[in-house]
């Protein structure tokens, strides 16, 4: 470790706001300061402490950048899909840090063509993020949008893909967008200055200078997003906050007429449109917690209207489903796993027959894949688990047979064979029953309490944690790591219930259930006490700064990216973006019982004198999600109370956003980077087979 003298110390200089007959303190609000020299001096030497800290690890970060790259296959193509005239896939090329977004005449000869290339719009700049892409109905134009600098302001611009021009037609800090059917009219929405908080809808018109405000959202809950149905017939606006939504359509045939509502918003209610022959059917929690499907004819959609076509089942609860001519694709979780149950449709578009698509591993993820045409009569789904990598499958809605289109090819002498994954359960402190997904290598793990542990979490937003194959992991694994991923409450695995028992003012939920889980691991003899790892990112950061609080002793190592964690300043100014919104999922400061609650969990204020595990903090200059000064005044406090020795690093990407770096070589860096830390603070430095 550097010396003491190294330490960047921040200067601490009091602020105090009086609330609810208390005080709230806050020593390093000056970090707030974006771009004054005395901060960016500051986040500099944090940075070059970190660096200083982790010398002698270079060679490590290399080779692990190495290895992970051996498993990456550089130069790949995604599957095409169809739209239209044209099949669409993307390309990557050894070497090259972004894709080509690519097409090629679904029949007949002809040449594939680059329609984007990312490498392209990002020479010269240190950041480069597509946002969205939109083909017109004809083929013939390209709207995208782009940010360069991580602090996700898009902005918009349309290609002529017969000319490679790219036409004077742009907007700012634009979200989605959506073609009409006349290929002439783009509809797209736009984002609050102050907040971000995409409230605006346009309608513009090719060569157009003034496009028209259509739909204003005034409730600073909502956002805002464009789209349309699958079968091309319906442009929707959906306004949604995180407990409640309503949607409009509009013709997508007369991009001039106004947007008709189908069911005005009620609070804690929600319902996604889809649209086939004279009706809509709505996937909606109106008087089912786990959501149901509905239909109700397009001329009359309010509630006193809608069908029952598929019952709330109370322990699966439905999170998506697909719609088609022929066939309808329902999303259901069952113990927190996916399952995608395909229904025939009668000439009447009911349900009739269903079969069930099913996975052979203990855990998983699968989802529909992109699928264009409406009247297939084959539905084209991924797939991939702890220990295989990402497939693409199409399903025959008529033999019941799935057909592999291609499974990501992993180099490098990659055996799925040597690695294994469970699916655990456990009992909460107060009884309530959590999932836990394990990884390890085979020959590498025994049960006995002496292998390496590392337990990743979230737990916020209803978010399912994704079971994904990860390349990168291998180089943990081959180690001999056993790597878990706790589904606590506050999360989506199990509904809605699950994420209601860990937000607002059941939120410690989120962070007892992870506690419990790695003792509930170590108790089996899944870890050693003495080598447990942690990482959280985001609102999974207030989980690390929480959990770190409530139990470091608990901890040996904790990676924390982008946290969550100064809750009772950022939730406490409504001018920050998503503060208003996020009222929903934490709680409103500004009334005393939930300032009192979310006060008594806050990382930043509830840090105190005493010894802390190990940790790397990182976050990125222009991350407009958690702002910098979160985790850099977070740090700034913990090392004027932290008694031990242990590493407390704190490395600002001064070039990127809320998902760091944006090239995928780049990205990797920053993987082995963080490896090596986990390593090292592991003991695991020489240990690899």
């Amino acid at each position: 470790m550097p010396s003491i003298s190294q330490l960047p110390l921040a200067t601490p200089e009091p602020k105090t706001l009086d609330i609810h007959g208390t005080q709230l303190h806050d020593d390093y609000a000056w970090l707030r300061d974006k771009g004054s020299p005395r901060v960016t001096e500051y986040l500099e030497a944090e940075n070059a402490y970190t660096s200083a800290a982790m010398k002698g690890t270079e060679a490590l970060q290399g080779a692990l950048y190495d290895e992970i790259l051996s498993h990456i296959k550089e130069d790949d193509v995604s599957v095409p899909y169809r739209d239209g005239a044209w099949e669409y896939l993307t390309r990557t090329e050894k070497g090259l840090q972004y894709p080509r977004f690519c097409r090629r005449a679904a029949e007949g000869p002809g040449e594939e063509q680059t329609i984007l290339d990312v490498n392209a719009l990002a020479e010269g700049q240190p950041f480069m993020s597509v946002g969205t892409l939109g083909v017109s109905p004809d083929g013939k134009l390209l709207a995208y949008t782009t940010d360069n600098t991580g602090f996700r302001q898009y902005r918009l611009a349309i290609k002529n893909l017969e000319t490679n021009e790219t036409l004077t037609d742009t907007a700012e800090r634009v979200g989605s967008i959506s073609w009409a059917a006349d290929s002439a009219t783009l509809f797209y929405t736009t984002e609050d200055e102050q907040t971000k908080r995409q409230d605006r809808l346009w309608r513009h018109s090719l060569g157009s200078t003034e496009d028209t405000l259509v739909f204003e959202e005034k409730d600073e809950r909502f956002n805002i997003g464009v789209g349309r149905t699958l079968d091309r017939r319906y442009l929707m606006l959906e306004c949604g906050s995180h407990t409640t939504s309503e949607s409009w359509f509009l013709d997508a045939t007369k991009p001039e007429g106004s947007f008709t509502l189908i069911a005005p918003r009620v609070d804690d209610e929600e319902y996604s449109v889809e649209h086939r022959e004279g009706f809509f059917y709505l996937r909606t929690n109106h008087e089912a917690e786990q959501f149901k499907l509905v239909r109700t004819p397009v001329d009359t959609p309010g509630r006193e209207h809608w069908q029952e076509i598929l019952p709330e089942h109370a322990d699966a609860p439905l999170e998506d489903f697909d719609l088609f001519q022929s066939f309808l694709v329902a999303s259901y979780r069952e113990r927190g796993l996916p399952v995608l149950r395909v229904f025939a449709l009668d000439a009447s578009g009911l349900l009739t027959t269903s079969n069930d698509i099913r996975f052979p591993d203990p855990a998983y993820t699968a989802f529909g894949e992109i699928n264009r045409d409406f009247a297939t009569t084959t539905f084209r789904y991924a797939y991939q688990s702890l220990v295989r990598p990402a497939s693409v499958f199409t399903y025959d809605v008529a033999t019941q047979q799935s057909t592999l289109l291609k499974q990501q090819e992993v180099p490098g002498g990659f055996d799925a064979s040597q690695y294994a994954s469970e699916r655990l359960w456990f009992s909460a402190t107060d009884g309530v029953q959590v999932p836990i997904s394990l990884v390890y290598r085979s020959d590498k793990f025994h049960k006995d309490g002496s292998s390496p542990l590392y337990v990743y979490g979230y737990g916020s937003y209803g978010y399912a944690l994704p079971l994904g194959f990860s390349a990168s992991r291998l180089a943990l694994l081959d180690r001999g790591v056993v790597i878990a991923y706790a589904h606590i409450r506050g999360g989506g695995e199990l509904g809605d219930p699950w994420h209601d028992a860990g937000k607002m003012m059941s939120k410690r939920n989120t962070f007892t259930d992870f506690i419990d889980a790695t003792e509930f691991l170590l108790a089996e003899g899944y870890g050693d006490r003495k080598r447990v790892a942690i990482e959280g990112g985001s609102a999974g950061g207030l989980l690390m700064g929480a959990v770190t609080n409530m139990r470091p002793d608990l901890f040996h190592a904790v990676l924390s990216h982008v946290p969550f964690v100064d809750v009772m300043n950022t939730m406490l100014d409504a001018s920050l973006p998503l503060t208003v919104a996020e009222y929903e999922e934490w709680g409103n400061p500004n009334e005393p019982e939930a300032f009192a609650y979310m006060r008594s969990y806050s990382p930043y204020d509830n840090l105190a004198a005493g010894a802390y595990p190990a940790m790397l903090v990182k976050t990125s200059l222009n991350d407009s999600q958690v702002m910098y000064w979160e985790p850099a005044k977070y740090v700034a406090k913990l090392r004027t109370l932290k008694t031990n020795d242990t590493p407390l690093l704190l490395h600002i990407n001064m070039d990127a956003g809320h998902g760091g770096a944006s090239g995928r070589y780049d990205y990797l860096k920053e993987i082995a980077f963080d490896f090596a830390f986990l390593l090292k603070e592991l003991g695991l430095v020489e240990e690899k087979g």
